[in-house]
């Protein structure tokens, strides 16, 4: 059985920025001008990791009059959690039958 982790998704909140972000929304669902002022980040570079964010399904928008509010998708985080935890598991019965393949 072939265990993979979404390594794209995984790259996507490797960025420090990215998962900060993704920490933030965790606690509530915030507009552009809510995050911009907790990660003191500048709105365009924001603009385009939320961007990404967005691309990569973490985080869902919604439009409130000139403001755009965004919320975590937490299913996605979810999905990437089973995913290593499937991997941890293989690792502990691999590691439990001390499973190694023979050098040549």
């Amino acid at each position: 059985m072939l265990t993979s982790v979404d390594t794209d998704l995984v790259r996507v909140l490797a960025d420090p920025l990215r998962m900060q972000i993704v920490s933030l929304l965790a606690r509530e669902t915030l507009c552009t001008t809510h995050l911009v002022e907790e990660t003191g980040a500048k709105q365009t570079n924001l603009s385009n990791h939320l961007k990404v964010l967005r691309d990569a399904g973490v985080v869902e928008t919604e439009p409130c009059g000139r403001f755009t509010y965004y919320r975590l998708r937490p299913e996605v985080l979810d999905q990437l959690a089973e995913q290593f935890t499937r991997l941890a598991s293989l690792a502990r019965v691999n590691d439990a039958a001390n499973s190694k393949r023979a050098c040549p």
